[in-house]
């Protein structure tokens, strides 16, 4: 009709931005991450999880801070829940193998879950300046013990009465550490197996990547009670992470131990420094 096409000349074209950069609120709720965002913190994560045999939360959380903006404590809940699908198809692909010591596996999990518990409750009273520090800290210290560890591939470990008990405190203290941080505990696990227990860097792996399932899913449980996780983030994180976990696990077998713990431990510093001026900057607000 005549009128029909001088009214479309008159609109104003529609202008769809990409990327973009939140997805839409529902019924008044705030707007959440973009869900590419998540998905590129899942993947950084999961590839990571996989290769180096860690739950990815030393990489996601820095990455959920920075990338996502999520709140300190809420970014360390949320990427304890996404670590438990990425863990699980890690896990799978060095089982395969056959690079994944059970038992080991199991009595550092019973004292994980326990430490986890304790961990959570930590995270619900520390103060974001002092958890920015923690975690500066954490991430520095678990790069050194990645330069200066030797593993070897054709290390092994087996259970025993004599290993149990500190194998036990291990575990604790992983727990702890993935309450607290968010984090699965493999930078713990790992360096600890290859260098104290003589496990070979693939078989640290493996195993540390099977300890770490229960662990987050018990500390997932508690922040959840608490309301500390955002469900939809982490289940974006979770699925891309596990899909790149897959991936790295697979990758693990083409690097050489050293070269690594290095490239793994020169990430760690890189995010540390990072916390560090996150830090910094908020004590001069």
């Amino acid at each position: 009709m005549p009128g029909e096409g001088s009214a479309e000349r008159g609109r104003a074209p529609t202008v769809v931005e990409w990327p973009p950069v939140t997805e839409p609120a529902l019924d008044g709720a705030p707007a959440g991450p973009a869900l590419s965002r998540l998905v590129l913190v899942g993947l950084a994560g999961g590839l990571l999880s996989g290769t180096f045999g860690v739950g990815g939360g030393i990489v996601m959380v820095p990455l959920l801070l920075l990338v996502a903006r999520l709140e300190d404590r809420r970014a360390a809940a949320t990427s304890l829940a996404a670590i438990v699908p990425a863990s699980l198809a890690g896990v799978v692909t060095y089982a395969v193998r056959g690079d994944v010591a059970v038992g080991v596996a199991v009595v550092v999990a019973l004292g994980a879950m326990a430490g986890s518990t304790i961990g959570t409750r930590i995270l619900r009273r520390v103060r974001v300046d002092v958890f920015r520090w923690l975690l500066a800290a954490l991430l520095v210290a678990a790069a050194v013990q990645l330069f200066v560890s030797l593993p070897e591939r054709d290390g092994s470990i087996a259970l025993t009465w004599a290993l149990a008990p500190a194998l036990l405190a291990l575990g604790l203290v992983t727990g702890i550490l993935s309450g607290l941080f968010g984090i699965g505990g493999g930078i713990v696990i790992v360096p600890v197996l290859i260098a104290v227990f003589g496990a070979s860097d693939l078989v640290a792996k493996g195993t540390s990547l099977l300890v770490i399932i229960p662990t987050a899913i018990t500390g997932t449980v508690a922040n959840a009670r608490g309301g500390m996780v955002d469900v939809r983030s982490g289940l974006a994180v979770g699925v891309a992470a596990a899909v790149a976990s897959a991936l790295g696990a697979s990758l693990a077998g083409l690097l050489s131990p050293r070269l690594s713990n290095v490239l793994f431990g020169v990430l760690l510093i890189a995010f540390a420094g990072q916390m560090v001026q996150r830090a910094l900057r908020g004590r001069r607000r």
